[in-house]
């Protein structure tokens, strides 16, 4: 019964210290001013509420079918909140930083990641995202262009989870505790998740995952530990980054992850109560949807 409880406390003290940071830094950035640049949509209670319940449904989505918290909340605060394309990367960028460090020591802990992977991705991950960063800036006065691009990115995951949705989620089963150590191909794959993630800030679970799977054999358990590990160093560095250069709206940000955090666990605790082909399906009809309200936007097409 002890150690049980010992159990719980150590996978939960993350989350608990991790709000504990939001929550104060929150508080800071209201009171002093600093939420987020003139221009930006104004956070009022109702639209606090509604950023942490998009965090909150990207964070349980993320728990339960291992994809990245960016992809529900990039399109819903640009579309539906008003935010520009560029400050929508930046904040969502920001807020899973958060996300991937509770995410990735609960995986730890639960020895459910492959370490030496994690710094071989992460590793070239962080170069690529540094140069995609560098070609976010040039592309922000292009907003059109950059709207394009998020478009043609969430292709896949809409692509990749319809398909596993009507295919009742038949990935490869993969058995075993670690990932075939290919050294310059996961450099590779790493540095090409970190380019995405450094100018489109979709954090890079979307693709990571099936990645793993599909072109390194990984097991499908230490498969998902292992991405949220990688995104930690691409988030830091990535969301790091834009909000050095004030792309991130750090109240919307902060709310954002809030939700996120509790929904990761949400979901890793509820995951056996849903069947994932059928949210896979969903998710994935919903993100062809974003991809093509994208798409459509950047030929002057607009669609509801």
């Amino acid at each position: 019964m002890g150690e049980a409880k010992s159990a719980i406390w150590r996978n939960y003290i993350p989350t608990i210290f991790l709000l504990g940071v939001i929550g104060i830094t929150a508080v800071w950035a209201f009171s002093s001013g600093n939420s987020g640049k003139e221009g930006l949509p104004t956070v009022s209670p109702t639209a606090a509420v509604c950023l942490v319940l998009i965090g909150l449904i990207a964070g349980t989505l993320g728990g339960i079918i291992g994809t990245g918290g960016c992809s529900v909340m990039l399109p819903a605060i640009h579309f539906w909140m008003g935010y520009p394309v560029p400050t929508a990367i930046g904040t969502t960028l920001f807020a899973v930083i958060f996300t991937a460090i509770s995410g990735g020591y609960g995986h730890l802990v639960r020895k459910n990641l492959d370490v030496k992977a994690t710094l071989w991705l992460g590793g070239s991950g962080i170069l690529g995202v540094l140069i995609g960063s560098w070609m976010f800036t040039l592309l922000t006065t292009h907003a059109s262009l950059m709207g394009l691009i998020l478009g043609l990115a969430f292709l896949w995951p809409a692509v990749r989870m319809i398909w596993e949705g009507l295919l009742k989620g038949s990935a490869p089963r993969q058995e075993g505790t670690s990932i075939p150590l290919h050294k310059l191909g996961l450099a590779v794959f790493g540095f090409i998740i970190g380019l995405l993630t450094g100018i489109v800030g979709l954090g890079g679970g979307y693709a990571l995952v099936p990645g793993l799977i599909y072109l390194f054999g990984a097991p499908v358990y230490i498969t998902m530990g292992t991405s949220l590990a990688t995104m930690i160093p691409l988030a830091l560095v990535g969301g790091g980054i834009k909000l050095a250069q004030g792309y991130v709206a750090l109240g919307a940000g902060l709310l954002l992850a809030a939700g996120t955090v509790v929904g990761a666990q949400l979901g890793a605790a509820i995951i056996k109560k849903f069947k994932p082909a059928t949210l896979k399906l969903i998710f994935g009809i919903y993100f062809l949807y974003v991809s093509i309200k994208f798409i459509t936007g950047y030929f002057g097409i607009m669609i509801w």
